[in-house]
């Protein structure tokens, strides 16, 4: 992402420069260009993201925001927060001889398992570091066609997913052809335009209630509040009554930033900024939703839940997950489970569900939570995902 961001110059050389002296003198060369994103302390002394890191770009067809979620295990409930905003993924695999086999036996499958969960179904598979391997055709064929097969297990359409060879650290063929010779066989897309080409078409959610999941608060000395998120669904604008949830705040719209442009309205999909005023910033939470005041999200702690399971579930503590909401609870009663193609009730009250069935699950949470029929939720335990699925 830092070097997509530097091919289309929305990332000073200069800027990159001063990274890599800087990354030289805590013997973290190649790392210049992750701390495009990565901004903080703590991820660059690790030399893992921690935080979802948003940033824009466009180019001469569309707009994009870039979510850059983290890949290390200690961090899935933001990796989650991001996959939850996101119309499609890029898929990084390191094409490292061992590096490749070792990610996809690590995080890599929980990462595919949790995007397919929330309804990412368009997928880039950008396979970076062949230049290592001198941009070795039989290398990417091989990693194209396991992971092809491993993603297509999983549900995904083959149709819609893109593999795309890169070298991430040189630029060749992020937004630029491959010079190299060796790579004189590929003769399909650069990342850029494989990105173009999967911007979805489909109409939004725009008819339904106005609904946006708030990822970072700000609050001013006067009295506004500022929230940041991506609009789930409805539309907003200037003057707009609306509510907090859980906490029930009213306030009304004062003006709204969208791709750094201040904006009358915003619609659903897009990554906006809402400045509030009449509304006590004391009250509002990351993962708390703000919509529309006259149509509020209803809040409970008893759910049910169609859910696909990764790992056994029982009746057992649980971490709810939906974009920042995290909220603790268990799982209550366990009433079925399910054909996976028809729905059709299979076992009532199962004891144990296994990994790969479908079931139909009670979720009772320790407070009320803004949640309704329809979201994609994800069940978490013990630092693993365990299942997840739409709310009834």
């Amino acid at each position: 992402m830092g070097r997509l961001l530097v091919e289309l110059k929305y990332v000073e050389q200069r800027t990159v420069d001063k990274y890599r002296r800087q990354a030289e003198k805590s013997g973290k060369q190649s790392f210049a260009l992750a701390w495009v994103m990565d901004q903080g302390t703590e991820e660059r002394d690790r030399g893992v993201t921690i935080d979802i890191a948003t940033n824009h770009f466009e180019t001469a067809r569309t707009k994009f925001t870039i979510l850059d979620a983290p890949g290390h295990r200690d961090f899935v409930p933001n990796m989650i927060a991001g996959a939850s905003q996101a119309d499609f993924a890029i898929l990084v695999i390191d094409a490292n001889t061992g590096a490749y086999e070792k990610g996809l036996k690590g995080q890599t499958k929980e990462h595919v398992l949790l995007l397919r969960s929330l309804g990412v179904q368009r997928l880039i598979v950008a396979v970076n570091k062949l230049d290592m391997v001198g941009w070795s055709r039989e290398r990417f064929d091989e990693i194209a066609e396991q992971v092809g097969g491993f993603l297509t297990g999983l549900g995904f359409q083959e149709k819609s997913v893109t593999f795309v060879p890169i070298s991430g650290l040189s630029g060749d063929n992020v937004g630029r052809r491959i010079e190299d010779a060796a790579a004189s066989w590929y003769g399909g897309t650069t990342l850029i335009e494989a990105l173009e080409e999967a911007v979805p078409t489909s109409t939004r959610a725009l008819r339904k209630p106005f609904r946006m999941g708030i990822s970072e608060v700000f609050r001013s000395a006067q009295g506004t509040a500022t929230l940041a998120g991506r609009v789930d669904s409805g539309t907003v604008q200037v003057g707009d009554s609306v509510l907090v949830q859980p906490s029930g705040e009213g306030g009304y719209v004062k003006s709204i930033m969208a791709d750094t442009e201040g904006r009358e309205w915003a619609v659903a999909g897009q990554s906006v900024t809402v400045a509030l005023t009449s509304i006590d910033p004391v009250h509002i939470r990351v993962g708390d939703i703000l919509c529309e005041a006259r149509n509020p999200i209803p809040c409970a702690d008893t759910f049910t839940m169609k859910a696909m399971a990764f790992e056994h579930v029982m009746v057992m503590p649980v971490d709810l997950h939906r974009g920042r909401l995290h909220a603790p609870g268990q799982v209550q009663t366990i009433l079925a489970t399910l054909d996976k193609a028809t729905g059709a009730v299979v076992k009532k009250k199962p004891k144990v569900v296994q990994p790969g069935a479908v079931a139909r699950l009670v979720i009772t949470l320790a407070a009320k939570v803004p949640l309704e029929a329809g979201q994609r939720v994800v069940i978490r335990s013990g630092g693993e995902t365990i299942a997840a699925g739409l709310l009834e």
